[in-house]
């Protein structure tokens, strides 16, 4: 099984990585299933989660609004399950699999865990983003299976490739 993850404390920079090895990935021929979040931009103001579902740029917004005024963030769990049975859909045809965070709805057994198993039930390489607050979570879903790899787009696009077998353009 291969499933690796990366965990940073720096604000962004998982996000970063990420969305950095799926476009390079992408463009060396690696058909992939899964989400980022892309950083920064007009789409990403405080308390706004955007995803992008990979592949391609389809842009989900799964922020519930609240209304003016509002001081507190609220993940809309309908727009948040309308995106997993996209990424479910596009399983099929990927050869890997990149899930932006393993959050709150993943440490319940909700969000993008039943993609996370399906991907794993096929034997596809998984890339995961972790933030500290919820790596023990993840490794206590992932188990031993699950190894940390860098913040480093060079580092995990080299694993993926691998793990894939395919050139890294």
């Amino acid at each position: 099984m291969h499933i690796r993850y990366i965990c940073s404390d720096q604000d962004q920079l998982t996000n970063i990585t990420l969305e950095q090895v799926a476009g390079r990935a992408a463009s060396a021929g690696i058909a992939l299933a899964g989400t980022v979040q892309p950083p920064g931009g007009p789409l990403h103001q405080k308390c706004r989660i955007v995803l992008g579902l990979l592949p391609g740029s389809d842009l989900r917004d799964v922020t519930m609004d609240l209304g003016p005024g509002a001081t507190g963030c609220r993940l809309d769990t309908d727009a948040l399950e309308a995106a997993v049975l996209e990424v479910q859909a596009r399983l099929p045809d990927a050869q890997a699999l990149i899930v932006n965070k393993f959050g709150k709805q993943e440490a319940t057994g909700r969000g993008l865990v039943g993609v996370i198993g399906a991907a794993v039930e096929r034997g596809l390489p998984v890339l995961v983003g972790v933030s500290p607050e919820w790596r023990a979570a993840f490794l206590a879903f992932a188990g031993e299976a699950a190894e940390p790899l860098p913040a480093d787009p060079e580092a995990a696009l080299a694993w993926l490739a691998q793990a894939c077998r395919q050139p890294v353009a």
